[in-house]
């Protein structure tokens, strides 16, 4: 019994770990902003193929969420992981949601696609978001968002082009981001060391 209690608060309470990265986060993004093509634009303004509206995602409480719902509205679709470095992305996405949520969606995608950075369950990743972030936008189930068989389909259409009509490029690390417009179209792909707060993010939801 006492070993379920210990692992239940290493599930929702930040670990020492999490607090280190926390704590080296400014650092970390001071030298991954050093790095070329961090962005990618549809500077072409290509339409997809298939619309993102045909999908459907699944909340992390288990609800389904059409995507058709979200239209006229813009989509920020994010992979996270709650023992990242980048892990702290999720206090700035809350700050962004809250401050433009008449015209913008979040939606997160926890996945252990990368270093085993997300190993929780659906509950320990809800609860773990709430405790030490507030989170109030969505999360979504747990999943795989790197390609291959198991991808989740919303990721999948991110990363195909001849879905969205012009991005291959899945994430390469927790917290890649990917912005949708109002009427479906895939606009931007912003690397994981783009602030969700930077100017880059905050120019293209205007």
């Amino acid at each position: 019994m006492a070993d379920k209690i210990i692992l239940g608060s290493q599930s929702t309470i930040m670990t020492i770990k999490q607090q280190l990265l926390k704590s080296i986060y400014p650092v970390l993004m001071r030298l991954s902003s050093l790095k070329s093509g961090r962005i990618k634009g549809n500077t072409l303004n290509k339409k997809p193929v298939v619309s993102i509206y045909n999908l459907e995602a699944m909340k992390i409480n288990g609800e389904s969420l059409l995507l058709k719902e979200l239209k006229g509205k813009k989509m920020l679709l994010v992979n996270t992981a709650t023992d990242c470095g980048y892990t702290n992305q999720y206090a700035e996405l809350e700050k962004l949601y809250s401050e433009h949520k008449n015209k913008l969606v979040v939606l997160a995608f926890p996945a252990n696609d990368f270093k085993h950075q997300e190993k929780g369950t659906d509950a320990d990743i809800a609860t773990f978001c709430k405790i030490n972030y507030g989170l109030s936008f969505s999360l979504m189930k747990k999943s795989q968002v790197i390609k291959g068989d198991a991808q989740n389909n919303v990721f999948n259409w991110l990363s195909d082009a001849a879905k969205n009509g012009w991005n291959n490029l899945a994430p390469v690390w927790n917290f890649s981001k990917y912005l949708v417009d109002e009427e479906g179209v895939l606009t931007h792909y912003f690397d994981p060391s783009v602030s969700p707060l930077s100017k880059d993010i905050l120019d293209a939801i205007v």
